[in-house]
């Protein structure tokens, strides 16, 4: 992105929520599913080398478990909700079977009223189900600098749009890295591999059951 992502995320860290244990199954092995990562920066893969970024850690580490998926970047540096909104269509062409839903932090950044950025993922979300995609939504939470009333209208988004449309929700998507300088680039805020490792390792619970039931 242009500019460093989410003055004061390390601030957030401190509030992230706690991951579930693991999620194993046999099922879905061999189901070959496509599964996009619509997102900004943090899923683009900002500051990393291709190999390095989300989406293909990701995708090696479901293969090395044994899930031939494919899995997409469909990240772009800068992104807001409005942004991933006007690209959908686009990015269903790929035919996705589930999508990691990545969006919101830039609109923080900018100070965007909550409700506007909730609207934006909402049609996303309902666009999604009307393609017959499942999704895993990866929460937020805005800079705490921003005040108590919208931080706070800001990180209940997503947990109120995966209850409404009940859909899989990763609580923070930043959860274990934010606020950790040795799995941050210098800014501080962008995941380096290290990071994305972890976020990897900490988002499988949530996607192989979706990966399961795909299959």
């Amino acid at each position: 992105m242009k500019s460093p992502l989410l003055l004061g995320l390390a601030v957030v860290s401190l509030l992230c929520i706690a991951v579930s244990s693991g999620y194993t199954g046999d099922s879905a092995k061999e189901s070959g599913l496509r599964i996009l990562v619509l997102g900004d920066s943090l899923t683009a893969g900002y500051g990393l080398a291709t190999e390095e970024t989300f989406p293909a850690q990701l995708q090696q580490a479901l293969q090395a478990a044994g899930y031939p998926v494919t899995v997409i970047n469909a990240g772009v540096s800068g992104d807001t909700s409005a942004g991933g909104l006007s690209r959908l269509e686009w990015a269903l062409a790929d035919r996705p079977d589930i999508v990691i839903l990545e969006l919101g932090a830039n609109d923080a950044l900018r100070g965007l009223a909550p409700e506007q950025t909730g609207n934006n993922l909402e049609q996303i979300i309902i666009r999604l189900q009307q393609a017959g995609v499942d999704i895993l939504l990866a929460g937020m939470l805005a800079p705490r600098n921003l005040g108590s009333e919208y931080y706070s209208k800001f990180d209940n988004l997503y947990p109120a749009l995966a209850a409404r449309y009940a859909i899989a929700l990763y609580p923070f998507f930043l959860q274990g890295v934010a606020g950790e300088p040795q799995l941050n680039l210098a800014d501080g805020l962008h995941p380096n591999a290290r990071g994305v490792a972890v976020i990897v390792q900490n988002i499988l619970p949530y996607l192989q059951p979706l990966i399961e039931s795909s299959g």
